[in-house]
């Protein structure tokens, strides 16, 4: 059995809206993609929405929308993909990377206030795996520390604080304590890559709450300058008789969604409900195959917060990292595409290079060094679920008996 590790959900719905979008003659940012962004406001419950072609185009043009570079900080999970940090450094600000708290996917939240300095102007917490991280918890640590911060321009002063920018990729559509991913944050970016609960094969979005004294027509206004080389009219605008006169305001960044990209993403939205469900149903149905076996699952459902059931994230008990990577082989011969979410940034060579070690964050290498993510998709079988729970218990007593697993 062949068992692949996240391929998209796509269905007769995303492929009629798509041709719909090729016959109408208009495929890049249109109709198509100021609906998606409706469509996705209304989702979230918040007034408006941005679609942009990634999550990375999010963060980084909130960080530019908020003016933040030279001189500024922004902190960030050191247990995460580098988008979280890479945009930082794409703005000039400087990466502070903080630790996660022990046995804990998200960022340790005492070691995230005692990193707040004067520089600091944002942090972008991080959603693992669908779990949303308790913003309640880090507002209130920025609002304690608001005496420390040092606005620089109307919409820092506006904020009165550090503003904090969710890395929600993986997180559309959960709910912690009644509130929904997207509206839980000052800003939220998601992700709708073609491995995403909800795709339109590359893209993203930004969200916002409401920033008092500050209009949210703005703040769109400045995202499509942003988005689309500071030009005052987008090519839909252009399109009314006699309008093709335009300005530059800024020499800004082109990042766009298209009408066909968003076409694949309203399809994907009016199935959302269902999609979310079989996830559900999904994560129980390994949750009660794995019961047995010395694994650690992350929990996705509590009694004050609902998971999208992006990634199935495992902890092998007590094992190395030699361990999980010979599992991950042995799985591989099995047919079962495994992954690891993730290795920590200190990890990689960019990181090193900018002067991040790995033993100065030990709990984020201790989640990392025996997690292992199993597929977790809508196209998957009952059949394929109970094959891929039966055989990862099963390499795990065979390797502990004593058979070469890359020890």
């Amino acid at each position: 059995m062949k068992v692949p590790f996240s391929p998209p959900d796509i269905s007769d719905v995303e492929i009629n809206e798509v041709i719909d979008t090729l016959k109408s003659g208009w495929i890049t940012t249109g109709p198509k993609t100021k609906l998606l962004e409706k469509k996705i406001a209304e989702y979230c419950g918040t007034s408006m929405a941005v679609c942009l072609n990634s999550a990375t185009a999010a963060m980084e043009l909130t960080l530019r929308l908020l003016g933040i570079g030279k001189d500024d900080e922004v902190i960030t999970s050191a247990y995460t993909y580098s988008a979280s940090a890479s945009v930082i450094e794409h703005v000039g600000a400087k990466i502070v990377l903080v630790d996660t708290a022990e046995n804990s996917f998200e960022m340790d939240y005492g070691q995230l206030e005692a990193a707040i300095t004067p520089r600091t102007k944002a942090i972008i917490p991080v959603d693992i795996a669908g779990v949303m991280c308790d913003y309640d918890q880090i507002l209130a640590i920025v609002n304690r520390k608001s005496s420390l911060f040092q606005p620089a321009n109307p919409l820092q002063q506006a904020f009165g604080r550090v503003v904090v920018l969710a890395d929600a990729a993986h997180s559309f559509g959960a709910v912690c304590k009644g509130t929904r991913s997207g509206a839980a944050s000052d800003f939220t970016s998601f992700s709708f890559h073609a491995v995403k609960n909800l795709t339109t094969g590359e893209g993203g979005a930004v969200t916002w709450r409401e920033i008092p004294g500050v209009s949210n027509e703005e703040i769109y206004r400045q995202f499509m300058l942003l988005s689309l080389h500071g030009q005052s009219k987008d090519a839909l605008a252009k399109t009314k008789l006699g309008a093709w006169e335009y300005d530059i305001v800024s020499p800004a960044y082109k990042c766009n969604m298209t009408d066909i990209m968003a076409a694949i993403g309203l399809g994907q939205i009016q199935r959302y409900p269902e999609l979310l469900e079989r996830r559900k149903a999904i994560i129980g149905r390994y949750d009660r195959l794995l019961a047995r076996g010395e694994v650690e699952p992350l929990k996705h459902f509590g009694t004050d917060f609902v998971s999208s059931g992006h990634l199935y994230l495992v902890r092998l008990t007590g094992k190395s990292e030699a361990y999980r990577n010979g599992i991950i082989e042995k799985m591989a011969e099995k047919g079962i595409a495994t992954n690891v979410h993730y290795k920590p940034l200190p990890m990689h060579t960019a990181y090193k290079n900018l002067g991040f070690d790995i033993q100065d964050y030990p709990n984020a290498y201790n989640m990392y060094q025996n997690e292992i993510s199993l597929p977790l998709h809508t196209l998957l079988s009952d059949e394929q679920i109970e094959y891929i729970a039966e055989n990862l218990l099963s390499v795990m007593s065979w390797s502990e008996a004593g058979a070469p697993v890359a020890l």
